[in-house]
Parts: C-alpha cells; sequence; structure tokens
C-alpha cells in the first residue's frame, strides 16, 4: 500500500524573516523561492502583503517566480488583509489566503479585546471572502495550545464550513509538549474534521526546543502538512527546523512512515544560501546543517568513520548535500585518523615512525587548538623520517 504524504509548508520567506537580523531585500526573496522550489516544497509562504508595500511586492514576485509551489500569503480575519493577500497572489499558478485570529483567552483579553463571539463571526466572514478569492485557504487558530479545547474546535468547525481546507494547529509560543500536543490534534481530528477533505496542519516555535519533536508526534496523530523553515529561523527561538523534520522522516522511515517530495540533497545548499542572505549563519553543533553535525575529532570516533561511516553517522553527508565527512584532527584524535590525513597528503610511514609523529602529534596538539597540514608538514620535518607514497 503507497505511503500516505506529508506536505511541506516553508515559511522562511514570512515567519523566518520576522526573526531579528532575517529580513531580506526583494531580489533575496525570488532567490531564496527558486531554491524551495529545487528543493521541493510543496507551500511557499511568500509573506504578509497588508504588513509593507515591501511584503506585498515579495509575494507578487515569488507568484509570478514559481511553477510548481503553492504560494501562501497570511491575512488577518480582516477584510482589507484578505483583499490585499489576493491581489498579490494573482500571478501565481496556485494561490493559497492563509488567514488567522487568536483563539487563547489570553491574547483575546489583552490583544485582540474581543468576545469570543466576535472571533467567530471573524473567522466566518474572513474565510468566506478568501475561499472566492483563492485556490485554497487556510485557517489557522493562533496559540491553539493555550486554549479551551471546545473554543478551538468550534472555531475550525466555522472554518470549514466556509470553505477552509487545511486548519493549522500552532503552537504559537512554543508551550506545548509532545504527548500534549498530539492528543489535541487527534481531537480536532476526530471532533472538527472527521471524514472531511481537510488536511490538519501544525506550526510549531522552538521555545523550549521542542518544535520538531511536536511537530512529528503531530503527524503521527493525524496532521498531514508540516510547517517550518530552513535552518529554523523565526521569531524568538525560532521554527520547527525543515532539515530536521526531512531527515528525521528519511532516517526513522521505519517509525515516521511518509512520503514527501523533498530532494534531500537540496537541504545544505538551501541552508548555505540562507546563510549568505541573512546576517548569521547556523551554530557549528546544528542538527543536519552545522559545520559539526558529520565532523568528527574523538579518536574511537575517527576510527570507526573511518571504518565503516555507518559507526557514527546515521545518514551520510552525500545525503544532505554536503561533499563528505570531516576528520577533525586535535588532541582527542587517534593514530588511525592521522595517518589518513597523511596518506591523503602523499606520505606513507611504517608503525615505528607513525608511533613518533603521533607522539608529536599530541604534543603539539596539548598546545595548539587547531592542527593545520602546514603543522602535519612541520612534524614530519622535524622527524626527518617521511616516504613520499609512490
Amino acid at each position: 500500500m503507497k505511503a500516505e504524504k506529508i506536505a511541506i509548508f516553508d515559511t522562511t520567506l514570512r515567519d523566518g524573516e520576522q526573526s531579528p537580523g532575517c529580513s531580506m531585500y526583494l531580489d533575496e526573496k525570488t532567490k531564496m523561492a527558486r531554491q524551495l522550489e529545487l528543493l521541493g516544497v510543496d507551500v511557499i509562504e511568500a509573506g504578509f502583503p497588508i504588513a509593507s508595500e515591501g511584503d506585498f511586492q515579495a509575494v507578487r514576485a515569488v507568484s509570478l517566480e514559481c511553477e510548481n509551489a503553492t504560494i501562501a500569503a497570511l491575512a488577518r480575519t480582516v477584510a482589507e488583509d484578505v483583499y490585499r493577500a489576493a491581489d498579490a497572489l494573482k500571478g501565481a499558478k496556485r494561490s493559497r489566503i492563509h488567514t488567522f485570529v487568536a483563539t487563547s483567552d489570553i491574547h483575546l483579553q489583552y490583544k485582540l479585546k474581543k468576545p469570543r463571539a466576535e472571533v467567530l463571526q471573524m473567522t466566518k466572514n474572513a474565510v468566506r471572502l478568501a475561499s472566492g478569492l483563492a485556490d485554497e485557504v487556510e485557517f489557522s487558530a493562533e496559540d491553539a495550545t493555550r486554549s479551551d479545547v471546545d473554543f478551538i474546535c468550534e472555531v475550525l468547525g466555522v472554518a470549514v464550513d466556509e470553505g477552509a481546507t487545511i486548519l493549522n494547529i500552532p503552537d504559537t509560543v512554543g508551550y506545548t509538549l509532545p504527548t500534549e500536543y498530539a492528543n489535541l490534534i487527534r481531537t480536532v481530528k476526530e471532533r472538527v474534521v472527521g471524514d472531511k477533505n481537510v488536511t490538519i496542519s501544525v506550526h510549531c516555535h522552538n521555545d523550549l526546543g521542542l518544535a520538531v519533536a511536536n511537530s512529528l508526534a503531530a503527524i503521527d496523530a493525524g496532521a498531514r502538512q508540516i510547517e517550518c523553515t530552513i535552518n529554523g529561523i523565526g521569531e524568538r527561538a525560532g521554527n520547527a527546523s525543515l532539515e530536521e523534520v526531512i531527515m528525521a522522516c528519511a532516517v526513522r522511515a521505519d517509525k515516521i512512515p511518509y512520503e514527501n517530495n523533498i530532494d534531500t540533497t537540496q537541504l545544505y545548499p538551501a541552508s548555505e544560501l540562507l546563510s549568505s542572505i541573512i546576517s548569521f549563519g547556523v551554530q557549528p553543533n546544528k542538527a543536519i546543517v552545522g559545520r559539526n553535525a558529520f565532523a568528527h575529532e574523538a579518536g574511537i570516533h575517527q576510527h570507526g568513520v573511518l571504518s565503516n561511516p555507518l559507526c557514527y553517522e546515521i545518514m551520510t553527508p552525500e545525503s544532505v548535500g554536503i561533499p563528505k565527512n570531516d576528520i577533525v584532527l586535535g588532541k582527542h584524535s587517534g593514530r588511525h585518523a592521522l595517518s589518513s590525513r597523511y596518506e591523503e597528503m602523499g606520505f606513507s610511514f611504517d608503525p615505528d615512525e607513525i608511533a613518533e609523529i603521533y607522539s608529536r602529534f599530541v604534543t603539539l596538539a596539548d598546545r595548539k587548538k587547531n592542527i593545520y597540514d602546514q603543522d602535519l608538514l612541520g612534524i614530519v620535518r622535524d622527524s626527518n623520517m617521511a616516504v613520499l607514497a609512490a
């Protein structure tokens, strides 16, 4: 039986850009959109057209640029927002208006200053309007994980009745836990979706470092769209990281048996492009695309990887678009890694020679954090026992 498909909704250009230091110019957004299409994302959320003229033009430009992905534009449940989003999406091959309203009591009391009845009416009006202006309508219950479950289901039910075919249950402030979130998704599926042709989507923030875990728990509970960003950028601590979600699905297909359209070899190029556009890159120990993700310094690990990479790598660097793993030489390195590096440089040593060279190497590594090839050449010259390999 064919596996079910998970849709990947990328919001790098919208929620991601809202992160401090991540703003992009128009040409940078279109360049990133082209890479996202190459990557194979299903939906590109290109911006929030009512927010600024720049966002409006970005959504319009991305709509004209992309051939395969559905282009989404964000709108509050306000007629002016919905019309502005529809106008920006006019050139899209496939368009989606993504409208949202807060549903938690804290947001209703302090931000919207509106009663629940008015939120229900806003939802009804906006979704009905949007459904006549775009190919698809997605509705989000902002701050869903801190909302009353009965009220969420009531609001979502109204959205479905008015034409929404994607229901997003966002963990807007990164508050929920995986088991708790899965239970919420199951409740929405049972009480609102049933046998209707409606997709449940999830949009998780990373304030507790659980965005990817929560997204995967939601998939297990019945969600079929994940909203995420390249490098996990986004408001505050960011969003669920697209590359982490995708490689978790790839590596653990035995437990997450769902298909997606992502070309994993484009993950690292997408990460690098984004880092070149915004003002910062990823931390070195970032999963999947960080500088150290496929780097090994400990001698035991290096020996294992040199014997068979599967000893310490659960995926190949090539599978995510990185040319090869990196054996880093430092004070924790062993003789196998040192010998391997010298062989790459064109040298060959017998066991006694490598023993002496290794002793000199360890002494140097205790004094110097980074060991470069010129350092290795210096050790060879000092030992006066190198033999060039044939």
